[in-house]
């Protein structure tokens, strides 16, 4: 598997969260050679928050989870990556129900503390010991949370990704942390897209809180990313908080919030850097709407946009594509007060081309491995950033053989 051009040149260094064990195996369910299920094992006292798929066809993991998150506490993630357990019908079920059981009868813990998550082929049946009869194994080789081993877990949750990703962030002074990993490629559309996030606190926080900083850091990172507007059935990212630290995020709640939103938005920026066949990370920008929320839906439909993509990817500066891509979102726009700029080249203006619009500039602009596209509706104070990446030849490449 050739590496995304964009990839970071090699996986973070992140540090330890106290209470928080990795083990991981290899179950050869679609890939051979290589660890495919991730264990992350934490104390009693973790709590949980998260954010799923808005799919009306969601997995049966994503089902349990949601049932399951209203107690608010967790002992244990099982992650796999050789099968999606979406569209898997009463089996598929059966999997949830005898996985969590094991797990939680060997970590002497409640199976409803047990977070399940999957992701692969979607329809495909399988058996719950193609997972239970590793979990044994998996509970007596727990290791501490650590820079290698954050690493392997990152790869472990793989599909068609190119390369591993994590990030951390310190909270404020209080030597505190938060670290995550996550995996996504391809069906990447919000809400959230093809994507697991799994991340980790040592603070203490209260679940409720826990799920409102979730909810927020998931909408500023996760849900403003596309690859091709399909929305998965398996998205799901989860918050865990194992409290060791003694540090009462209360107490810091602006500096929590804001490592729990460096740490989604780079993840979540690392996935469209990994979009299935990209060549350019891409910033569509919104303002001058009449709400944020109608700068979001502007944004995205210009980031949505085959035409807008195809023409990043050819580095043409084809800018009435833009042009369309707003009419057509839906949302109020006058098109006398429109401003397009490409980089930093004003594309157009009061209804028609700028009489500045140098477009070699534009082109030269759209050279560069990260390209900026900037709307102004010139109507309102909305705002709002969206990021996505090109549409190349490799996008079809890679999910026309997706099965073979």
């Amino acid at each position: 598997m050739t590496v995304s051009p964009l990839a970071p040149a090699k996986f973070p260094e992140l540090p330890s969260v106290p209470g928080v064990g990795i083990a991981l195996a290899g179950t050869g369910m679609r890939y051979s050679g290589r660890e495919d299920l991730c264990l992350l094992v934490m104390p009693e006292s973790t709590t949980v928050g998260g954010v799923f798929t808005k799919s009306l066809c969601p997995s049966a993991p994503v089902e349990w989870c949601k049932e399951i998150i209203q107690s608010g506490t967790a002992r244990a993630l099982l992650c796999n990556a050789g099968n999606a357990n979406a569209f898997t019908g009463v089996q598929g079920e059966q999997v949830i129900e005898a996985s969590a059981k094991l797990l939680a009868d060997k970590l002497g813990a409640d199976p409803e503390s047990v977070f399940l998550a999957s992701t692969g082929v979607i329809g495909e049946p399988f058996e719950a010991n193609e997972i239970t009869s590793y979990i044994p194994e998996m509970v007596h080789t727990i290791k501490e949370s650590e820079s290698s081993i954050w690493e392997q877990a990152a790869n472990a949750i793989r599909t068609t990704d190119t390369f591993p990703k994590g990030s951390s962030s310190p909270v404020g002074d209080t030597g505190g942390v938060v670290v995550g990993i996550a995996k996504g490629s391809g069906m990447i559309a919000p809400n959230m897209a093809t994507m697991l996030a799994f991340i980790f606190t040592d603070l203490i926080v209260e679940q409720s809180y826990l799920q409102n900083v979730t909810e927020e850091a998931v909408n500023r990172s996760f849900n403003s990313i596309t690859v091709d507007s399909d929305t998965s059935t398996s998205d799901t990212v989860l918050v865990f908080a194992t409290g060791k630290s003694k540090i009462e995020a209360a107490n810091h709640s602006d500096d929590f919030k804001k490592a729990v939103e460096k740490v989604t938005l780079d993840l979540a920026h690392q996935i469209v850097c990994d979009g299935e066949g990209a060549t350019k990370f891409v910033e569509v920008s919104v303002n001058g709407a009449r709400n944020d929320g109608a700068a979001q839906i502007i944004a995205k439909s210009i980031a949505n946009s085959p035409l807008v993509k195809t023409a990043i990817a050819a580095e043409d500066p084809n800018w009435g594509r833009i042009v369309m891509a707003v009419g057509k979102a839906g949302q109020e726009a006058n098109r006398d007060l429109i401003r397009i700029w490409i980089g930093d080249e004003l594309i157009a203006e009061k209804g028609m081309q700028s009489k500045t619009y140098r477009e070699f500039q534009a082109a030269e602009h759209l050279q560069q491995d990260h390209v900026r596209i900037v709307v102004d509706l010139g109507i309102g104070e909305g705002s709002s950033s969206v990021w996505t990446c090109d549409l190349t030849h490799g996008y079809i490449e890679i999910n026309a053989g997706y099965r073979s």
